[in-house]
This record gives C-alpha cells, sequence and structure tokens, in this order.
C-alpha cells in the first residue's frame, strides 16, 4: 500500500493541468484520479497512465482519494461544487470572488462539519498568500494602512468571468496597477484609495457570430464583484490573435503595509510575486495546501479552513525538526 497521499483532481482546465505538473515535483503526494465533465476519453494528461472518470461519477471513488483538489471556476462552478464534493472528500480550492468568501465559507463550513472532512477554501496567491502578508503586517505595524495591487497580469477568476459572458466566444482579462498609486504607497503618504483609483481593467474579447459589440461590452463593464468599480476598457479581436498574444499567463502583485513603530518612525513592508504562469502558480499553491489538509484531517480537525487558520509547518514535506534545523 502507498504511502503517498493519495490526490484527485476535480476539474481540468489551466489549473488542473498545473496541479497535474505541481504533484510530479513532490514525492510524497501522487495524483490517482482526474475527474471531468468532458467526455473522459477526450482528456489528454501528463501522465496518460492516471485514469479520468466522468465528474457525475466522483462519489464513486472516495475510499481511493485522500484529497481532492477543486479547479473549477469561481462564479460558477465553486459555489455549487464545494459543498457538494466536501461531503465526500476532504478539499481544497482557490475560491477567489473576496466579496462572497463569508457566504462560501458557511456553505463548505456546514458540509464538511456533518460529512467530517477538512475543507481548505480560498486558497492560491491572492486570496491566500497575499491574505496572509496583509494579517501579518497588520498585526506588526497595528498603526498604520494596508495595500494591495496587482498585476500587471492575467487574471483567471476575471478571464473566466468574461467568457461567461453571453455572446462571448473567447477572452482574457488583465489586471494593470496604477503606477502613481503605487508609488505614492511606496513613499509613506498613506493615501485614501478608492478601487478605481488603485487599478484598471483591459479585456480582449472574441464574440461569438451574431453577438451584438455594445451588449457585450455593458454586461463586462458593469458586472458586480468583477468590473463595475473599475475603469474597464474591452477591445474586440478576433481568434487568431487572441491565441497569438494572449496565450501566456503572467501575473503578479504586492502586499504594502505602510506604519508607524513609534512617533515619527517609518516602517514600510513589502512582499512581491512575479509569476510567469498565473495557474501554475496558484496549482503550486494549492498542492502545498492539499498536504496541510490531509494532515488537519488526520488530526481531526473537520469543517471549512482559510489559510489563517493553517500553520506554515503543516504545508511542508519536511518534518518539524528539519524545518527547525534548516529554516528558523
Amino acid at each position: 500500500m502507498s504511502s503517498k497521499i493519495r490526490v484527485g483532481i476535480a476539474g481540468y482546465g489551466n489549473l488542473g493541468r498545473g496541479v497535474e505538473l505541481a504533484l510530479s515535483q513532490n514525492a510524497d503526494m501522487e495524483l490517482v484520479a482526474v475527474f471531468t465533465r468532458r467526455d473522459p476519453t477526450a482528456v489528454n494528461l501528463f501522465n496518460q497512465q492516471v485514469p479520468v472518470y466522468d465528474l457525475a461519477q466522483i462519489e464513486q471513488h472516495r475510499a481511493a482519494i485522500d484529497v481532492l483538489i477543486l479547479c473549477g471556476g469561481s462564479k460558477n462552478d465553486l459555489p455549487e461544487q464545494g459543498p457538494l464534493l466536501a461531503q465526500w472528500f476532504t478539499t481544497v480550492d482557490s475560491f477567489d470572488t473576496h466579496a462572497r468568501i463569508p457566504e462560501y465559507y458557511a456553505a463548505v463550513d456546514a458540509s464538511a462539519q456533518a460529512a467530517k472532512t477538512t475543507a481548505l477554501i480560498a486558497v492560491g496567491w491572492d486570496p491566500g498568500l497575499f491574505s496572509l502578508n496583509r494579517v501579518f503586517g497588520e498585526a506588526v505595524l497595528p498603526q498604520g494602512e494596508t495595500y494591495t495591487f496587482w498585476g500587471k497580469g492575467l487574471s483567471q477568476g476575471h478571464s473566466d468571468a468574461v467568457r461567461r459572458v453571453p455572446g462571448v466566444k473567447g477572452g482574457v482579462q488583465y489586471t494593470l496597477p496604477i503606477d502613481a498609486a503605487v508609488q505614492r504607497v511606496r513613499d509613506g503618504e498613506q493615501p485614501t484609495l478608492s478601487t478605481r483609483e488603485k487599478h484598471r481593467r483591459q479585456c480582449f474579447v472574441v464574440l461569438a457570430e451574431g453577438a451584438d459589440a455594445e451588449q457585450v461590452r455593458q454586461a463586462i463593464v458593469t458586472m458586480p464583484d468583477y468590473f463595475a468599480d473599475y475603469d474597464t476598457e474591452v477591445n474586440f479581436i478576433d481568434a487568431d490573435t487572441l491565441a497569438r498574444d494572449h496565450a501566456a499567463m503572467p501575473h503578479g502583485g504586492f502586499v504594502i503595509r505602510s506604519g508607524q513603530s513609534a512617533a515619527g518612525t517609518q516602517q514600510v513592508v513589502e512582499y512581491s510575486l512575479a509569476l510567469g504562469s498565473n495557474p501554475e502558480f496558484t496549482s503550486s499553491v494549492l498542492v502545498a495546501y492539499a498536504r496541510a489538509a490531509f494532515r488537519l484531517q488526520r488530526m481531526g480537525q473537520y469543517g471549512a479552513k482559510t489559510v489563517f487558520d493553517v500553520a506554515p509547518g503543516l504545508l511542508s514535506a519536511r518534518s518539524a525538526a528539519e524545518l527547525r534545523k534548516d529554516y528558523l
């Protein structure tokens, strides 16, 4: 019997592919199954030895999987799949609609508590690693302000939301920080900035045949939680241009805490990421937290959890003694 953590993937898009790659770099974990809403025979994994099953049949495989990583979208997939799958599996997901995290947490927690599973929600780099750094900054410098900037980069969640607009055949969205606002924060000004003053959003959209461009534009720029609070630019392009110029998925950003440790003593703390592939990095974070979810479930810590509930040592394949020796 394998001593490795047995991992399943639910959904095999960009994030699912990234999870498969990340698992191949973690010797204590193994991918045992992928579940999809597509025809399983049409899904090509990097490792052809791993079986692919219909997502509708996933409950039948609960005994074979220690942790299930959910790779669906936050707008439509996870609100349904998160609570549903937590009744059968210990799960990790990257739900990233910040405004709806409390209600999503409550729904998943009710399911996981009843089933005695552990469900880590909203795991990734934001929400996730950036969330931790916002808490660190405020805890260490309670007198001050925290600022988060994203980009320039391609947002998976916002791109998914664009593609689900009626009349959209394909599309991507880039988040762009406003340079003047970033510099004011780094200079220690502690400005009050509206959502619109910190970022703008840029969309590149391929229209479906017969779609009305202005209707699509309005549906995007007025979308709550995603675009309504930003200056949003919508550009219409053809499918060839989308494939040629927008296939890469870079991203990044930074969390800045600007505060005072005493009167007249200014302190600025910054945590930043520069990512060559947004989905692959998010997937790597999911896999680390899958290890933690497995350990928490074995310790009897059931219910929904967030990154705030997970000790850093639970993420590592190293022992506590090794961590103290090498990293403390």
